[in-house]
């Protein structure tokens, strides 16, 4: 049986902006689309694994405010199980530029009221946390949550995943408590120094992760996959492609709340890196973040196909 998958993270509104180049400071262009709609990583890796098939529990701090509205909405939709408090602050939003030739996109993220989550939200949640089977967080909030969070999952029993985006420094009593860590290139090459070029370098910079203490090192690559390291080897996982490229954003969400799912089910680790790798290969077909999650049918099809 499944167990729970709890998400520390952050909500923010997604305002995506897509045109054929970015603007130079102090230039104004013309956009050729827009759209608003739910984001932020932790809101969207629960969102993928709760379409994944994940009994998800989302932790995070919202305002009272539309874009409040707007997160109820979305995890009410995906099957998300909310354990959220509401401040005065106002709910967080991104400013997302989407390049439209190749569907690459650069991200700004004010976390709004999220910015205050601190050890003493993780406190209050300590019993469903520490009831977990997978704990997921990424450094969004505060990096001292987030080390509260790891700490009580890890003590509770629970597979403990670090997302480490966006990319931050880190002290070094955070890795020993990680079971997961899954940087992309650009994160792996700022946590260790090794500039991410090709499955050598990636594998460098991964064992230079398990020797700060995390458990596995999983890089993701982007349009050439991932690659896993931990105490069964080295393993390169390809892109599982669903289709067309139309959107990058979200890949990563995606990649981790479907290794979630996997983790949660007792699945192996290299099953499930495949499963996220399916999971992201779906939603980078369709635009947005939370909206291009795959149900977990479609996942199944991917992969059984």
């Amino acid at each position: 049986m499944a167990g729970k998958i709890v998400v520390l993270g952050v909500f923010v509104a997604d305002t995506a902006y897509r045109a054929d180049r970015a603007p130079k400071i102090g230039e104004t262009i013309l956009g050729n689309s827009f759209a608003l709609g739910p984001g932020g990583k932790g809101s969207n890796q629960a969102v993928a694994a709760a379409r994944a098939g994940g009994e998800t529990h989302m932790i995070t701090r919202l305002g009272r405010d539309t874009f409040a509205d707007l997160a109820f909405q979305t995890w009410k939709d995906a099957g998300v199980i909310p354990a959220v408090t509401q401040h005065d602050e106002a709910t967080g939003a991104a400013y997302i530029f989407i390049e439209e030739a190749s569907g690459n996109n650069a991200i700004i993220v004010c976390p709004g009221a999220a910015t205050g989550i601190s050890a003493a939200d993780i406190d209050a949640q300590a019993d469903l946390i520490g009831g977990a089977s997978v704990f997921m967080t990424q450094l969004e909030q505060p990096i001292e949550a987030a080390m509260r969070g790891l700490d009580v999952a890890r003590a509770g029993g629970a597979t403990t995943i670090l997302n480490p985006a966006p990319a931050a420094e880190l002290p070094p009593e955070i890795y020993p408590l990680c079971d997961v860590v899954t940087p992309n290139e650009s994160e792996a090459h700022g946590i260790t120094g090794i500039k991410v070029t090709d499955l050598a370098s990636a594998e460098e910079a991964a064992r230079a992760l398990i020797n700060l203490g995390v458990g596995t090192a999983i890089i993701t690559l982007g349009e050439n996959g991932c690659l896993l390291v931990d105490s069964d080897g080295v393993h390169h996982q390809s892109v599982i492609s669903a289709g067309p490229v139309v959107e990058t954003t979200g890949a990563g969400d995606a990649f981790n709340g479907g290794l979630a799912v996997a983790l949660s089910e007792g699945v192996a680790m290299r099953e499930a890196v495949r499963f996220g790798c399916a999971t992201a290969g779906i939603s980078v077909t369709r635009p947005g973040t939370a909206p291009s999650m795959p149900s977990r049918a479609e996942i199944d099809a991917l992969l059984n196909g």
